[in-house]
C-alpha cells in the first residue's frame, strides 16, 4: 500500500488480525490515518453492522479501486 491511501478508502487486508476478528481478503474502509504508518479500519457487514476495527500497518492492507488506476 502507499501513501496516496487516504480517509474512507476501501481497502482488503491481506493478513490474518484473529485477535480483532478479521481474516485475510476482509473489506474495510480507513476511518483515520496515522502518522507511523498505520490506519484505523472499520469492517462493516452487509447491513453496515460493525463487527470488528482494527489498526493495521500499511503493509498488511491492499487499497481497492473501482476505476483504472492512473499512471504517476
Amino acid at each position: 500500500m502507499n501513501s496516496e491511501t487516504k480517509l474512507l478508502d476501501v481497502v482488503a487486508i491481506t493478513k490474518d488480525l484473529p485477535n480483532v476478528g478479521s481474516f485475510r481478503g476482509q473489506v474495510g474502509t480507513v476511518v483515520e490515518v496515522y502518522y507511523a504508518g498505520e490506519f484505523e479500519v472499520e469492517f462493516s457487514d452487509r447491513d453496515g453492522e460493525l463487527y470488528a476495527l482494527a489498526t493495521p500497518r500499511h503493509d498488511d492492507l491492499m487499497l481497492l479501486r473501482h476505476e483504472p488506476a492512473r499512471a504517476a
